[in-house]
């Protein structure tokens, strides 16, 4: 196995074990719409944003909400385009 595979499963495996997941008392408005593999997008890039942070904890939510302020924004422009 490449490098470039060894970290997409490493990326992968941790986001499994340590990437945030919304409350179920805290609905937002795409929470209804979120599948799977959008779900995976969201958490992957919550760990983007937590290693672009230098792997701070403690910003798990902030990161979390970030993420799927991006993540369903871009989905949003995509599909109106």
């Amino acid at each position: 196995m490449n490098n470039a595979a060894r970290l997409v499963v490493h990326k992968e495996e941790a986001t499994m074990r340590s990437s945030p997941k919304p409350p179920s008392s805290i609905r937002t408005s795409t929470q209804n719409e979120i599948t799977p593999e959008l779900e995976q997008r969201i958490r992957l890039r919550a760990y983007e944003l937590f290693e672009q942070r230098g792997r701070q904890d403690g910003h798990a939510w902030d990161d979390w909400l970030q993420a799927e302020s991006e993540v369903t924004h871009h989905r949003m422009k995509t599909v109106a385009a």
